[in-house]
């Protein structure tokens, strides 16, 4: 787990980036306390630790896991914090960009950790249309990995439409019909893999582009 110190910044994309989906808008402040988000995807070596079982579509134990929808993150979640005596959890849809943007430490950047996509993600043009182990591609400025491709990560909250309103450790609505999920897959391409791009599906819904990664 990495720490991630609170701060303050600018949540989704300017007016002026003409790759911005409207669901993107508006930017808006953002404050967070501090957190730990994990280095890595959730790979397939530990949930088969904690489950016993794999459903991943391409079984490599240091790849992420996938085919795992929402409701599975929770039930991993809830058999490793009785395992470990922790409080692990999804990350905020705040918390996620804030790490993906490198933090207090971020450059600014369009992708996690540079704007050559090619640097830092598995995706549609050079995946080879599968899954590649984590920590294969460069990190960002906070030391994560594949924050940008490689598997749609789900976040905790239920999707929304932004305010241009100031928040503080926005949890998203309180109830809602699909999930969150960032950072793009190995089947997208570099307009859908940008820090500020948001996804959105049922909680129940599993595909082999979709996997997640711890908070705490």
């Amino acid at each position: 787990m990495v720490k991630v110190e609170g701060g303050t910044f600018m949540m989704g994309a300017p007016s002026s980036d003409a790759e911005a989906y409207s669901n993107e808008l508006p930017q808006h402040c953002v404050t967070l306390s501090e957190y730990y988000i994990a280095e890595t995807e959730v790979t397939q070596a530990l949930w088969q630790a904690v489950m016993g079982s794999n459903p991943s579509h391409f079984k490599f134990p240091d790849r992420p896991v996938e085919e795992i929808s929402w409701n599975d993150c929770k039930t991993f979640i809830e058999k490793l914090n009785q395992l470990t005596d922790k409080q692990f959890r999804l990350p905020t849809e705040a918390e996620w960009e804030y790490a993906a943007r490198g933090g207090g430490n971020s450059h600014g950047y369009k992708f996690s950790g540079s704007d050559n996509v090619d640097d830092v993600a598995w995706y549609t043009d050079n995946c080879g249309g599968e899954t590649h182990a984590v920590k294969t591609k460069a990190a960002n400025e906070l030391g994560l990995y594949d924050m940008t491709g490689n598997v749609l990560e789900w976040c905790s909250d239920w999707m929304a439409a932004y305010s241009a309103d100031t928040v503080t450790n926005p949890q998203g609505p309180a109830a809602g019909f699909k999930r969150v999920l960032r950072g793009g897959s190995l089947y997208n391409d570099a307009r859908r893999l940008r820090v500020t791009r948001r996804s959105e599906y049922n909680p129940t819904f599993t595909d082999y582009s979709v996997g997640f990664r711890l908070a705490l």
